[in-house]
């Protein structure tokens, strides 16, 4: 197996693979985004211009990929959220890589016991916000409305939505901080959101269909209409550099289908500017 470039053996920030897409509604395949970013991270530049560092002057480890339950989604569910614990009970700053969305559930339960405080910006196409998809509980559709159940709907933020169930936008306006696309552009959303959420130990999740697909095609429920690559960052640049960022996922690259490889590419330029950001 590849390993991350930069990564050193042990480090402050771990980066760890959560290869589990059993609740892909669409297209699967999100179980392999993390070889395939380890893979392209060798064609990537380990200087960030932005934030005038390199990876090199950074601690941070490749911890690897979680245990599984195959087939078994609330038993992984749960073994995600321990092993989570563990890396978070050394002191270390998480950072993963899907996998569906739902992992970002047991990710942010493991965590929000550390940060009781915490604080959720959701980058995406779509909603999450459903209670149930296609009769389950447990779906990359309903895991924002879960994350909303774990640390309260006023303590997510909802960035780049432009898909999802009429009842879901409504639910979202009404509880969560929600910048659908139809009002809002991912940049000035971001910069609102430092103003919301200001003082607080923040997760950043991101669903790399909140790009247009032109961007990333490689993901398992494409989405036309959303931003560019340099507008995400933008936005990523806003929060990182204004609030407190302790942990974050990457969530839904599809690698497959992207022979291109240009979704796994921004994923893992993604992954340098966030490890970057929150070390500083």
């Amino acid at each position: 197996m590849a390993t991350l470039l930069g990564a050193r053996e042990k480090g402050d920030i771990a980066v760890w693979g959560v290869p589990m897409d059993f609740t892909a509604s669409w297209r699967p395949g999100s179980r392999f985004a993390f070889d395939t970013i380890r893979l392209v991270s060798s064609g990537l530049e380990l200087y960030s211009p932005y934030f005038d560092r390199s990876l090199e002057d950074v601690s941070f480890e490749d911890r690897g990929d979680a245990e599984l339950l195959w087939g078994d989604v609330k038993g992984s569910l749960d073994l995600i959220k321990e092993q989570a614990e563990v890396i978070l009970q050394e002191d270390k700053k998480l950072i993963s890589i899907g996998g569906d969305h739902l992992v970002t559930y047991p990710l942010i339960q493991a965590t929000h016991r550390f940060y009781p405080n915490l604080a959720v910006i959701h980058f995406d196409a779509h909603t999450d916000l459903r209670e149930s998809f296609l009769g389950a509980r447990l779906s990359h559709a309903t895991v924002m409305r879960l994350v909303a159940e774990e640390v309260g709907p006023k303590s997510v933020a909802q960035i780049g939505i432009r898909s999802g169930e009429k009842e879901e936008f409504e639910w979202g306006r009404a509880n969560t901080h929600f910048f659908a696309d139809t009002h809002w552009d991912v940049v000035s959303a971001s910069e609102k959101v430092v103003k919301i959420f200001k003082d607080r130990p923040i997760y950043i999740t991101l669903d790399i269909d909140v790009l247009d697909p032109a961007y990333a095609p490689g993901t398992g429920t494409p989405e036309a209409g959303g931003c560019t690559s340099k507008e995400l960052f933008q936005a990523l640049y806003t929060i990182l550099e204004n609030l407190n960022v302790i942990g974050a996922d990457i969530v839904e690259i599809a690698p497959d289908y992207d022979p291109s490889e240009r979704t796994a590419f921004v994923g893992a330029k993604i992954l340098r500017e966030i490890i970057l950001g929150i070390s500083r």
